[in-house]
């Protein structure tokens, strides 16, 4: 990683180069997306308007990440080049001797092949676990310079290009020269579903559950406490060629404990929801999970910062949405229904246990019902990529991009009120087919179905086998014998 000054221009060759360079990609068009294993192949075109003396052509795959830090005195600005394949280009591609001569146009193939991961050499800052490290080492996607908004910041890009350079001997006998020209390209690596996210308290990004008090009005008594709780739901999947993602289903556990058995569960009115993208982008190598603990607070020598941007998602509609009663833990035991092991209702749907200390100690004091309300609600989530584009999340040495689905319930314990509760869960957006595809883009088994069919060979392999001696039958005389023998007695009568 260096520092250097933001770059103002894209224009690599002087005004008026002495050699013209053109590069040209097979199939390219300007909304064209490249994603793993995908082909980067052309030729690059190479003329000059007086004969011109050359060292060498070297032909590059390039990935770049800039991040811009405004300080007070002048901007910090940082790049890191995390992928640099080079193109060999054989002699017999050069002339002889190597001159360019005026009027004639040269043409030097190229071909590049997107790699699944980076090389350990891309990540040399010091990170803390191996499992960021294995973050860091991934492909990210192209950030920035879309046509349509990825909600990504001017502070932070990443840029995918093929470059072709020339190094030439100057026209004034000055010393060597360097020509060269860039053209770029959008990459959408393919990333597969990683495990949830395990949320503690000092996440402060996410809300998974919140609790709240009931009243009908502001004067008068509880009627209850209403838990809303909720888990990461499967990642939403972008199609190869960008335009499609694949909807996900959010679920959202209600769990209403009413103070006295007068209390009833409030309506659930609706549920809106929608999606933050997070960019984060620092000046120097990013040693943690940007989107865990606290990262307002963990500034170091290195400046940070961070961009929100949100996007609506359609209201979810709620008519199927029902309360059921339960028994509490101690009222079970009460009723000698209880054995001993804890029954389905003992668990919320997010797979915790409820609270039924709460309900035994409110029961054993004589304080609430003897039971609870619990209810689910679907959310269903559909990005809207028609309008925005929306990337993978990753997390690279500079610059990061996660999601949070934010879901609002509305509910209502009387007529003409209503109260809000709202959580924000993690969504990670993959890319790739979804449900398991077994070959990639280039039409090879992927590694997942390679393991797996592995798998089955050895399972097989090691499959037990009985042996047993074969049931064979064995006849005293020949085959035939006892029909020939009546052909003899008939034939002497």
């Amino acid at each position: 990683m260096s520092s250097r000054p933001w770059p103002t221009s894209q224009a690599l060759t002087a005004a008026e180069p002495a050699i013209n360079m053109d590069i040209h990609i097979d199939n390219h068009y300007q909304s064209k997306i490249y994603t793993t294993s995908s082909t980067v192949s052309g030729h690059v075109k190479v003329s000059a308007p007086h004969d011109v003396h050359f060292d060498k052509v070297q032909i590059l795959l390039l990935g770049t990440s800039r991040t811009r830090i405004d300080a007070v005195s002048i901007p910090q600005a940082t790049s890191h080049t995390f992928l640099k394949l080079t193109m060999p280009v054989p002699d017999s591609y050069y002339p002889e001797p190597r001159r360019f001569e005026a009027g004639t146009t040269y043409t030097i193939p190229f071909h590049f092949v997107i790699p699944q991961h980076l090389t350990l050499n891309a990540c040399n800052h010091q990170i803390p676990n191996d499992a960021l490290r294995e973050q860091h080492l991934r492909l990210p996607p192209s950030f920035g310079d879309w046509e349509k908004d990825d909600f990504t910041p001017h502070m932070s890009r990443i840029t995918y290009c093929v470059r072709a350079r020339i190094y030439h001997e100057n026209t004034d006998d000055k010393g060597a020269k360097t020509t060269e020209v860039s053209h770029n390209i959008k990459v959408i690596p393919m990333v597969a579903e990683d495990a949830p996210l395990s949320i503690t308290k000092q996440d402060k990004m996410y809300v998974m559950s919140k609790t709240k008090r009931l009243r009908k009005s502001i004067l008068s008594s509880k009627l209850g406490k209403l838990t809303v709780s909720a888990n990461q739901p499967a990642a939403a999947m972008i199609s190869t060629d960008g335009h499609c993602i694949t909807p996900t289903t959010a679920q959202l556990d209600l769990v209403f404990e009413p103070t006295s058995n007068e209390s009833q569960p409030p309506k659930i009115v609706g549920v809106t929801s929608k999606i933050t993208a997070v960019s984060y982008y620092s000046a120097g190598g990013i040693n943690q999970y940007p989107n865990l603990r606290d990262w307002a607070r963990s500034f170091g020598g290195d400046g940070r910062g961070a961009y929100t941007s949100s996007v609506p998602l359609p209201a979810t509609p709620v008519e199927n949405a029902a309360w059921h009663q339960h028994l509490t833990a101690q009222a079970r035991r009460d009723s000698g229904y209880d054995s001993g092991a804890h029954s389905e209702s003992d668990h919320s749907p997010n797979g915790r246990q409820d609270s039924s200390s709460g309900h035994d100690s409110r029961t054993r004091n004589g304080k609430g019902a003897p039971y609870y309300y619990a209810a689910k609600v679907q959310v269903p989530v559909q990005l809207p990529a028609s309008k925005k584009q929306f990337v993978p999340t990753f997390h690279s040495c500079i610059c990061s991009r996660v999601y949070v689905l934010w879901m609002t319930v509305t509910l209502s314990a009387l007529v003409g009120t209503s109260s809000t509760v709202t959580l924000g869960v993690p969504l990670q957006v993959g890319a790739g087919p979804r449900g398991g595809a077994r070959v990639d883009s280039t039409g090879l088994p992927t590694f997942e179905a390679a393991m797996e069919d592995a798998a089955l060979e050895v399972d097989a392999y090691l499959q037990p086998r009985t042996l047993s001696v074969p049931d064979i039958q064995f006849c005293s005389e020949l085959p035939g014998y006892p029909s020939l023998r009546g052909d003899r007695a008939a034939q002497r009568t």
